[in-house]
């Protein structure tokens, strides 16, 4: 990686007439963003609960096989933030450009406009990166209605990126866990490796997630009602599907192991932000577990929706590990640049129960904890997204 942390002189006031430098120094005030300049391509897959109101079930799970352009545009000056408790700071970023589509039927996911920018120390508020790292944040804009900015640190790594290791879930990120089995709002996002089936709270379980269990009218998944139907693959790039719809994150894992066997070494900049703090992860499989708290000083921000999201499926919480890698090999000359992420936002939204009670009539005893006005359970429903990118021409 070519690019250390950017220092910066104490500035008491940042200029009013900013002039783009030559791209070396623009390159180089982006300190451990910069090796995202440029255009990526590559596949991932995408996981998300949303409500099926349509259908009259408890929640329609959204499966894709997806294919992704993320292209990044420095921006060629500083970007001044005025002081008043403090002097003046300076940011600098990327403007981004995400687009994702289905692989299998061609059919448009995602589109989001946005900008990374880095950050320097402040004193007012009190905030500082740990040594060698740097202070980062991501806006993002998505056209469903809603507006986030997350928080959060840059910093190296070396070995392998996503694979297990002693003291940790993940290779450089601070995250334990990327599962997707819902559970009560206000509850521990579940621990990673576990399955729907043996985690899920009492009297909330969905069959949605147990891929032996074909999708259909009572078992609303993709692909029963895709415009285009295909039958769910029993495996993608050698994980058996059942395990990527409970740990989407197991794809990036399976890339980086097949590298490794191939003699492949790995270093980096992890990119990791939130848009709260803490949040609180299970340990292991039961609902009831024991609890760790991840609460990284730096993260922070928040989500923004338009109120018939906020009603409807409001976006809560969005956490990510954006592995920048650069992957040398000992018998070939050339090294190249991978983009990794997996990133993890809760919707939440009441579920539709058979003989569930109106809104407004008391919920029967022992029932888990309500939606508005006494309602049907509300749960938090992750939406958990993966992909492993590549460097490309442009």
């Amino acid at each position: 990686m070519p690019n250390d942390v950017a220092t910066m002189p104490a500035l008491s006031r940042a200029p009013n007439v900013r002039l783009s430098p030559a791209t070396d120094q623009v390159l180089a005030d982006l300190g451990l963003l910069a090796d995202l300049a440029g255009t990526w391509h590559g596949k991932g897959f995408n996981l998300i609960g949303r409500p099926d109101k349509q259908g009259n079930t408890n929640v329609y799970l959204e499966l894709n096989q997806t294919e992704e352009t993320l292209k990044f545009d420095p921006i060629s000056t500083s970007i001044p933030n005025r002081g008043f408790a403090q002097d003046d700071i300076e940011l600098y970023g990327l403007t981004y450009l995400q687009k994702i589509s289905d692989a299998v039927t061609g059919g448009a996911l995602h589109i989001e406009p946005g900008i990374w920018v880095t950050q320097p120390g402040t004193t007012a508020p009190p905030e500082k990166a740990p040594p060698g790292s740097q202070i980062i944040a991501r806006m993002g804009s998505i056209p469903h209605g809603n507006a986030i900015l997350a928080e959060g640190v840059a910093a190296r790594f070396t070995g392998a990126p996503t694979l297990t290791v002693p003291g940790a879930q993940y290779n450089g990120s601070v995250f334990p866990s990327f599962n997707s089995t819902p559970f009560p709002v206000g509850g521990p996002i579940l621990a990673a490796g576990s399955s729907e089936a043996e985690s899920a709270p009492a009297g909330l379980a969905f069959s949605q997630y147990n891929v032996s269990i074909p999708a259909s009218a009572k078992n609303t998944r993709t692909p029963w009602g895709n415009t285009a139907p295909v039958e769910l693959p029993a495996e993608i790039d050698g994980v058996l599907m059942q395990d990527v719809v409970n740990d989407p994150i197991r794809l990036l894992q399976q890339q980086i192991a097949k590298q490794v066997d191939e003699g492949y070494k790995f270093e980096g900049v992890t990119l990791n932000i939130a848009s709260q703090t803490p949040i609180v992860f299970g340990t292991v499989a039961d609902a009831a577990s024991p609890t760790v708290s991840v609460g990284e000083a730096e993260f922070g921000g928040g989500i923004e929706n338009l109120p018939f999201l906020a009603r409807n499926a409001n976006s809560a919480l969005v956490y990510a590990t954006f592995w920048i890698q650069k992957v040398s090999h000992p018998d070939r000359r050339e090294a190249f640049l991978q983009l990794q992420y997996a990133q993890m936002v809760l919707l939440n939204f009441p579920i539709l129960l058979a003989g569930a009670p109106p809104a407004g009539a008391a919920p029967p005893v022992g029932a888990p904890p309500g939606g508005p006005a006494g309602g049907p359970p509300n749960l938090s429903w992750p939406h958990v997204s993966v992909a492993t990118l590549r460097k490309v021409f442009g």
